[in-house]
């Protein structure tokens, strides 16, 4: 995969310190490009860095459906919060030899324990998701974030397009794109300015981010 803007490559292998463990994190609205950034930054940086994206703490649909949440999936009270802060905190404390990290599965809707190995050794890890940026706790444990805009109309169009490709028709990616979708967008576009930096959302071509199915 290329990194369309290698300044961005050199700016997260700055955070690298030998011996040490830093962390990256992506914050963005669905669509905006963030997963498909955080890949290639990624991928840029490897073996020194691996991903470790923040879907893998939703809450499972069974457990969605038993607290009336499942149409809201995505909204911030559909994750496990203190999970992910959790595990963050493994991470940097680097006190084992690996870190088991899970995962979002979108072929069945679920997250996955264990998916994603996080040796001791890999001096940076970086993290992706909606709510790097609400969450004060998350925040803290970030030595850097960034945010990834991206013209309200394309993400939208891209939101829609991704709905469809997963099964969505056209009337149902549209009603979730404008309805829960948009709420949970403002409510990420409003933590804009605790970022590191701003970054474009052209630079990702159309993503295949999990967090909003």
């Amino acid at each position: 995969m290329e990194l369309p803007n290698q300044n961005l490559a050199e700016r997260a292998r700055r955070l690298i310190a030998p011996g040490e463990r830093r962390m990256l994190g992506i914050a963005g609205a669905p669509a905006a490009g963030k997963s498909t950034l955080a890949a290639a930054i990624v991928e840029a940086l490897a073996p020194d860095a691996v991903l470790v994206p923040m879907d893998g703490f939703h809450l499972a649909a069974a457990e969605l459906r038993r607290l009336g949440r499942i149409e809201r999936k995505g909204a911030p009270d559909t994750f496990d919060a203190a999970g992910y802060v959790a595990l963050l905190r493994r991470l940097r404390d680097r006190a084992d030899d690996v870190v088991y990290a899970p995962e979002f599965r979108r072929e069945i809707e679920e997250p996955i324990a264990g998916v994603i190995a996080v040796p001791r050794d890999i001096p940076l890890v970086v993290t992706e998701g909606n709510y790097l940026l609400r969450w004060t706790a998350v925040r803290e444990l970030l030595d850097e974030v960034w945010f990834v805009e991206l013209d309200e109309s394309l993400r939208v169009e891209r939101l829609i397009a991704r709905h469809m490709a997963y099964g969505r028709g056209r009337s149902e990616a549209e009603g979730r794109a404008h309805g829960s979708d948009q709420r949970n967008a403002e409510l990420i576009s409003a933590t804009q300015d605790r970022a590191d930096l701003v970054v474009s959302g052209r630079l990702a071509a159309d993503d295949g981010e999990a967090d909003d199915p």
